[in-house]
């Protein structure tokens, strides 16, 4: 009777292990699931520095009286700045740049005569890098008062940009990532499952476009120089671990 008893036990004792055992398996070879979001972090900022050039050039056969006239132009050119109260320091012309001019002559009948002489073009461009961007602006729109003085100034575009950029990029990976947590949690918790650790985290590329403008992302990165108000964003894409 005790060796039957021993034996049944024996043998209940054999079945629990292999369901323990086997259930142990399964629970190994599970994989866990994943939830995964993209979140947004985005910023609007004012651009603290501007960038202005403008270019002025003179054309005449004497090359010495070309550079003696762009001298005078450049001298008149950087009076006007500093009484704009512009520092000297803001103030940089870039070298000469010399161009030959040639004209091609043809006969009646479309023959090719040759080249002629015209005359030197010389030129050059004058650059203003500036914290104070009011300032800047109301000059390169006022800069036409030059025109008075016989001075083909030629205005460009300025460009805008953020000294504070590195800055920005953190605060924006900071506002993604807490949005898409906000996102992981909800669907967890509409889905009844608990949101477990964080298994992967991927940022999306950073863009700057002018603000209330339709421009585009690029899959590189935009970077919009031509607007002063502009909004920086970036995304996170982050995989969580689901209970």
């Amino acid at each position: 009777m005790k060796n039957n008893l021993n034996a049944i036990v024996f043998a209940i004792s054999i079945v629990a292990a292999s369901i323990i055992f086997g259930h142990a398996v399964i629970n190994r070879n599970k994989k866990a699931g994943t939830i995964s979001v993209t979140g947004l972090g985005e910023a609007n900022f004012t651009s603290d520095l501007i960038v202005w050039e403008a270019r002025f050039s003179q054309v005449n056969k004497d090359l010495k009286q070309a550079y003696a006239d762009l001298k005078n132009d450049k001298e008149a050119i950087y009076d006007y700045f500093k009484s704009k109260g512009l520092n000297d320091s803001l103030i940089v012309f870039s070298a000469v740049e010399t161009q030959q001019n040639n004209k091609q002559n043809y006969s009646s009948d479309g023959k090719y005569l040759g080249q002629e002489f015209t005359g030197y073009t010389l030129s050059q461009t004058v650059q203003i890098n500036s914290n104070e961007v009011e300032k800047v602006e109301k000059i390169s729109r006022e800069v036409t008062e030059l025109l008075n003085k016989g001075i083909q100034l030629y205005s460009m575009a300025p460009r805008y940009y953020y000294t504070k950029l590195e800055d920005l990029k953190i605060e924006m990976v900071s506002r993604a990532t807490e949005n898409a947590l906000l996102r992981a949690k909800s669907i967890s918790e509409n889905s009844g499952a608990k949101l477990g650790e964080l298994s992967l985290a991927q940022m999306g590329i950073f863009q700057i476009t002018g603000q209330n403008s339709n421009e585009d992302y690029s899959w590189g990165g935009a970077y919009n120089t031509s607007s002063k108000e502009k909004t920086a964003s970036i995304t996170m894409k982050l995989t969580y671990l689901i209970k």
